[in-house]
């Protein structure tokens, strides 16, 4: 048996020595490798488990056992593969179109056609105000002891029965009725047919004729919703729908096209400035028309007579927002931040971080005033590739961002708030690259590239974006 052993031993170490001489011990050793990977491999198709990556002798990657594929070269050499030009153009200076470079990073939707229509929704109003001054003494009679009153406000149609309502500007009375305790609250009985809401007062006034009164109420108090109140018996309620508003914007079809001639090519030239190089600068100046229309396009079918085609013209974002905030230039404090911060995050059931993207002259007056503990200012955010300056209040966060684009739009004073969560980029052709081979068409010896885009923006939520505007 030891004998059989020790000659089994010298077989194998001739083999080997035969190998070796026969081709070499890197051949030997990448046989031994392909093998030892397709053990490991298991059962799965021969032809691809076959094919590996094995290191050379100086550091480089080879492929063993089958072709190269696309997810080989990815990972034997990452870098070799170039990116796709929609992945590249994100990189090509942020800080000068952020509209664009958001809706970017926040993803596009597809859209079978040049129109676009989409639907968008707001919140039901919370607030009203008193049409007309009530009197206390014009109680209609009682409900379960309750004096009912009648009032009239601007929007009726907000309210319905079983309804609480708060009256900030009306104080209410503690359980005597006769002693101030907090504000007047109320609840909606019925709306009345011919207009007016017949209301009792939780915490009314006691007058001469009795308790529970609904105090009187001036023209102009603020009536603000509150929540249902029902009873036990209670199954059913006031109906509430909600009907989103459908809205249409177009896509424009934005174009930049590059060539260089073989003769420019081919010449000697005192820097590296290649194709690549134009191509960026004009994927730049694409990119800032793409932003102005964005953002202060006018949507539009016109017709160009010397092509014979119709063109579709974007619709910007500035006017689909819902609110707008108006600033004096001569008054501009810290109290007006603080009021732009209030219209930017209430009312409207957005987010509680929003970007102020603002032209020169808003920046300026941002960046002059003293700060303090309600409002602060300072630190950098980077958010899409962009670097913000954070300004933080109460109300919420804004990631404050200069750009000439308005400035260049003649909005040099303005801005425009923007919440990133309801920003939506519709794309009929997305961003792509396509060489043109005009040589050999005979038009001209030139290397060219078109890089095209069909798509536009649209605010999916209009009462979560504001224009903020200079008088």
């Amino acid at each position: 048996m030891k004998q059989l052993k020790t000659q089994v031993i010298n077989l194998f170490n001739k083999a080997i020595e035969w190998l070796i001489n026969k081709y070499g011990i890197w051949t030997l050793l990448a046989m031994i490798a392909v093998v030892i990977w397709w053990i490991i491999a298991g059962d799965g198709d021969t032809s691809l488990a076959m094919s590996g990556i094995i290191a050379g002798t100086s550091g480089g990657k080879h492929i063993v056992g089958g072709p190269l594929t696309t997810s080989l070269a990815k990972e034997a050499s990452p870098e070799l593969l170039r990116n796709e030009i929609d992945e590249r153009i994100v990189k090509i200076r942020p800080m000068s179109t952020p509209i664009d470079q958001l809706s970017r990073f926040a993803g596009n939707r597809h859209s079978g056609s040049m129109v676009v229509d989409y639907y968008s929704v707001d919140t039901k109003p919370t607030e009203a105000l008193l049409s007309e001054d009530y009197d206390e003494e014009t109680a209609e009679g009682a409900s379960g002891g309750f004096p009912v009153a009648t009032i009239h406000t601007d929007n009726d149609s907000i309210f319905e029965p079983s309804e609480t309502i708060l009256v900030p500007d009306v104080e209410g009375y503690d359980a005597s009725g006769a002693n101030y305790k907090g504000n007047l609250v109320l609840y909606v009985l019925s709306k009345d047919e011919v207009g007016g809401l017949k209301v009792i007062a939780a915490n009314g006034k006691a007058i001469s004729g009795g308790a529970n009164y609904v105090p009187s109420m001036l023209k102009g108090s603020r009536l603000i919703r509150m929540g249902r109140a029902a009873s036990e018996l209670d199954v059913q309620t006031a109906q509430f729908e909600a009907l989103p508003v459908k809205m249409q914007n177009n896509c424009q079809i934005f174009k930049a096209q590059v060539e260089q001639s073989t003769f420019q090519k081919i010449a000697n030239k005192e820097v590296g400035w290649n194709f690549t190089d134009q191509e960026e600068v004009a994927i730049i100046d694409m990119r800032l028309g793409m932003e102005k229309s964005f953002l202060f396009g006018s949507r539009a079918r016109i017709y160009d007579a010397f092509k014979r085609e119709e063109i579709l013209l974007t619709g910007g974002i500035w006017d689909q927002a819902g609110k707008e905030f108006k600033y004096s230039k001569t008054s501009f404090t810290t109290d007006t931040v603080i009021d732009l911060c209030r219209d930017a995050f209430t009312a409207n059931a957005g987010s509680n971080r929003k970007i102020l993207i603002g032209g020169t002259g808003l920046i300026e007056r941002l960046n002059k005033l003293d700060y303090n503990k309600v409002i602060t200012a300072g630190d950098t955010v980077t958010k899409w590739g962009i670097d913000f300056t954070e300004l933080r209040s109460k109300f919420g966060a804004l990631y404050v961002l200069h750009s000439e684009v308005f400035d260049q739009c003649g909005h040099y004073n303005d801005g425009f708030v923007i919440d990133p969560e309801y920003i939506t980029k519709y794309c009929h052709v997305p961003f792509r690259a396509e060489k043109l081979d005009l040589r050999k068409s005979g038009v001209r010896n030139t290397d060219a590239i078109v890089v095209t885009e069909a798509s536009c923006l649209v605010l999916r939520y209009p009462q979560a974006h504001m224009r903020v505007i200079a008088q």
